[in-house]
C-alpha cells in the first residue's frame, strides 16, 4: 500500500459517489479542502497521509465494505 494508491482510492470512492474530494471531505463531516490535491505532500515533499478515522469515515459514507475497499486500493 502506497501513499498514492490511497489517495488514488478516496478520488475513485469520491467519483463512484458523484461528488468532488470537496464534497467527499463534506459528507465525512470534515473540511471541504481536507482531501485537496494541494494538501497530500507538504511543501517540503513529506506526504500527508490520511489517517485511520479518516480511511474508516470515508468507508461508512460510501457504505464499503473493508473487502470492497481492499478491492478499490488495488485498482489502478
Amino acid at each position: 500500500m502506497t501513499h498514492k494508491n490511497i489517495w488514488s482510492a478516496v478520488d475513485r470512492i469520491a467519483a463512484k459517489m458523484g461528488l468532488s474530494c470537496s464534497g467527499l471531505a463534506r459528507a465525512c463531516g470534515m473540511d471541504p479542502t481536507a482531501f485537496n490535491k494541494s494538501k497530500r505532500v507538504s511543501k517540503y515533499g513529506k506526504p500527508h497521509w490520511p489517517s485511520g478515522n479518516t480511511l474508516s469515515k470515508i468507508v461508512s459514507v460510501a457504505k464499503l465494505s473493508p473487502e470492497e475497499f481492499g478491492r478499490i486500493l488495488r485498482q489502478k
